[in-house]
């Protein structure tokens, strides 16, 4: 038996996802079943993660499988991947995703991604963090891949929220997927 998620991707595969999460438990077992049903389905998986996190979840992995699926799964430093340029900047932050995942498109391969996004330790404008789900959606389209957005619920101001639900098609509640209804695809953005 499939997840929710697992049937969304079966008939899909450029799904863009909001995941807001209520403490780290909840949100480490979903990204463990997130990245369970990626090595299942033959999926490489890019999970951009801080360090703590990356090593919990690698402890969790060593575990439960061997070194070839283990290899399926790549974890790219979310300090690195979100202020590459010195500050939370969209292009930048785009052009690093695409030169990762830039291997596994030359090569015809298919993966999935989950971004943990945290921005707290500097206070940036939060239009920027709309920007860049703006153009992480339109990178959805444009590699078919699906990709989850994870946000700790408890540092989401409402306008941010708002934010959220127009830039993601769909959303992840802790047992099923939904459509967001204040969607607006960029497709049809001026």
């Amino acid at each position: 038996m499939g997840s929710k998620m697992n049937l969304l991707l079966e008939s899909q595969r450029n799904v863009h996802v909001l995941y807001a999460f209520d403490g780290t438990q909840n949100y480490v077992e979903q990204l463990l079943n997130y990245i369970d049903e990626g090595i299942h389905a033959g999926d490489y998986i890019l999970v951009v993660e801080n360090e703590r996190l990356t090593r919990e979840l690698k402890r969790h992995l060593d575990k439960q499988y061997t070194e070839k699926q283990i290899e399926m799964v790549h974890f790219v430093n979310s300090l690195h991947f979100y202020w590459s340029s010195g500050s939370y900047h969209p292009p930048a932050i785009h052009e690093y995703f695409t030169k990762t995942v830039a291997p596994y498109i030359e090569n015809n391969l298919s993966f999935r991604s989950w971004a943990h996004v945290e921005w707290e330790s500097v206070k940036e404008p939060l239009f920027l963090i709309e920007d860049f789900e703006k153009i992480a959606d339109r990178a959805v389209d444009e590699y078919d891949f699906p990709l989850v957005c994870a946000y700790e619920k408890k540092k989401m101001p409402q306008h941010l929220t708002e934010s959220l639900m127009k830039t993601h098609p769909y959303i992840l509640l802790e047992d099923e997927v939904i459509v967001s209804p204040q969607y607006k695809s960029v497709s049809n953005q001026a």
